[in-house]
């Protein structure tokens, strides 16, 4: 019997050679084949997309040779592509769904196999566990086509996925204003598949986009992994400062995620910049309609919900949460802790192209810099301050589960806590409007305690304590 697969928050991934293996791919594939044929989209189009990591166009030929043999036909892009471009694939090509072959922000030595349905966007909880359980235990059990043959039969299809995704971002926003402006960006793609975007998106005029890491390196010196978070940005941030740059751009390693950095070398955590598109959304577009955030990210969006009155739904953490609830509540945004916002127009997808374009065109019709948006943010909800540790963890789950529960703090850093909402993880309302989460990662054996406080000096001692709380201290 081969290996047991698990989804996790946004797929499946592992790491390479030891459990990510053609094999596994293959398997994978199967299950999602299955799947598609018994939800009746048997003979579709499938995308099929892949990141810059070690073999992904490989992986990403071996899931194409299992859909043909599986009677589907795929669109198989020319290289390596953003998330948000694969996702619009999806609904420009009206296809029944898509692969993507990636571990987005992971370790190096890692990578991933993510579904998507028709919409672009993540494939319910209810859908993924239905993949998992087609998936057959053995090779033997999966379908497989040659992969020369499919080209040349037209049944996998080579193609160009930009053009028709930056016509569709025309329709979103107006580039040339903010090529008139003439800032000075830097865009850290590191060393992923935003390399080129924004320099290709705002050539022509008066800005200037300097970017660094945009060469395929799937080693990712000088950063641990190609997360838009601290300390992986720091030579991006000293960049900026070094080119006296107005703002740092910084996209994932799948470039479905956005860091943002101010022009004095500071990062504005990823609760801020989601906070700062709703307003912009809100204030400078003067959109209105539901947010949609996971528990995990920001309350100043049931601040800015309650100025602006709009509604706001909390989620479990990830996409497979959000997607689907954007979709029923037409929701203006939607969005998570990690750097993934999505937005009404396009697809319930992550888009950090779109969202780093959101950005600048606050920062242009504005006319203020990011640390300057970041006070006009503050002046309306209040100041709001966040960390997040992560810590490794061995052992049963189910045990520390039972510790989190057991626990029952009065307090959490010298605040009051108010109450526990278990939806997805441990988090711990406290009396300051703030809270403490305790969660464990989808993907990796990873416990996360993340904190947002409107106290900055309470910050360290809420998360030391959730680390106690969490047995990781």
């Amino acid at each position: 019997m081969a290996q047991k697969i698990v989804f996790g928050t946004d797929g499946w991934r592992g790491e390479i050679a030891e459990d990510y293996t053609f094999e596994n791919v293959r398997r994978c594939t199967q299950g999602f084949a299955s799947y598609m044929i018994q939800t009746g989209k048997q003979g579709q189009w499938i995308v099929v997309g892949y990141d810059k990591r070690f073999h992904s166009e490989n992986f990403a030929r071996a899931a194409s040779e299992v859909l043909v043999a599986n009677g589907f036909n795929v669109y198989l892009t020319d290289g390596p592509t953003p998330t948000p471009v694969i996702a619009f694939s999806v609904v420009n090509r009206k296809a029944a769904g898509a692969i993507n072959i990636t571990a987005s922000h992971n370790p190096p030595t890692d990578n991933g196999f993510k579904v998507r349905n028709e919409y672009g966007g993540a494939i319910p909880p209810e859908g993924l566990k239905a993949i998992e359980g087609l998936i057959p235990p053995s090779e033997d059990l999966v379908k497989r086509a040659v992969f020369s043959d499919a080209v040349e039969s037209g049944k996998v299809v080579i193609f160009d996925a930009a053009p028709a995704y930056i016509e569709h971002l025309k329709e979103l926003i107006d580039l040339q204003p903010i090529k008139d402006a003439g800032l000075n960006i830097v865009a850290d793609v590191m060393w992923g598949n935003g390399a080129n975007w924004f320099s290709r998106l705002l050539a022509g005029g008066k800005t200037t986009v300097t970017e660094i890491h945009n060469t395929r390196n799937p080693i990712f010196p000088e950063m641990k992994r190609p997360e838009p978070i601290p300390p992986n940005i720091n030579v991006g941030l000293e960049t900026t400062v070094k080119n006296g740059a107005d703002v740092l751009l910084i996209t994932d390693g799948d470039a479905d995620r956005v860091g943002i950095g101010d022009e004095k070398g500071n990062f504005i955590n990823q609760l801020q910049v989601y906070a700062l598109l709703a307003l912009y959304l809100l204030e400078v577009r003067k959109q209105r309609g539901a947010i949609v955030k996971t528990l995990s990210t920001t309350s100043m969006l049931e601040k800015l919900g309650k100025i602006y009155d709009v509604p706001v739904y909390e989620t479990g953490v990830g996409f497979k949460y959000v997607a689907p609830m954007m979709i029923e509540t037409d929701a203006m945004i939607g969005g998570e802790e990690s750097g993934g916002y999505a937005f009404r127009g396009n697809v319930p997808e992550r888009d950090g192209i779109l969202a780093g374009l959101y950005m600048l065109d606050m920062m242009v019709k504005l006319n203020k810099k990011p640390s300057e948006l970041l006070e006009l943010l503050f002046s309306k909800v209040g100041g709001h301050y966040y960390d997040r540790i992560d810590r490794s963890f061995s052992g049963d789950r189910a045990s520390r589960e039972q510790r989190i529960l057991a626990a029952k703090p009065e307090t959490i850093g010298g605040l009051k806590v108010k109450g526990l909402i278990t939806t997805d993880g441990f988090k711990f309302n406290l009396e300051d409007g703030g809270w403490l989460l305790i969660r464990f990662s989808g993907t990796e054996p990873i416990m996360r305690v993340y904190c947002e406080t409107t106290r900055q000096d309470a910050v360290a001692a809420i998360l030391q304590d959730g680390l106690k709380i969490a047995g990781l201290s």
